[in-house]
């Protein structure tokens, strides 16, 4: 079976769950180092996300402005 590809909301969930719990105060310190690494690679995929839809969006205007 085909591994689902994750989502900018599933990513941002996630970022929260990750905050809450560290936040809360009682992570332990491996625990939390781990946790840190999977908040970079969400935050990286959520950067890259939203810059390819910021680049999509302009590609689409820059279009109908060519268009008129």
């Amino acid at each position: 079976m085909a591994k689902k590809e994750l989502t900018y909301k599933q990513a941002m969930q996630e970022l929260e769950a990750i905050l809450a719990e560290i936040e809360s105060e009682d992570v332990d310190i491996d625990k939390m180092t781990e946790m840190i690494k999977r908040a970079t690679e969400l935050i990286q995929f959520c950067k890259t996300r939203l810059t390819n839809t910021k680049d999509e969006i302009e590609k689409s205007l820059k279009l109908l402005d060519n268009n008129k």
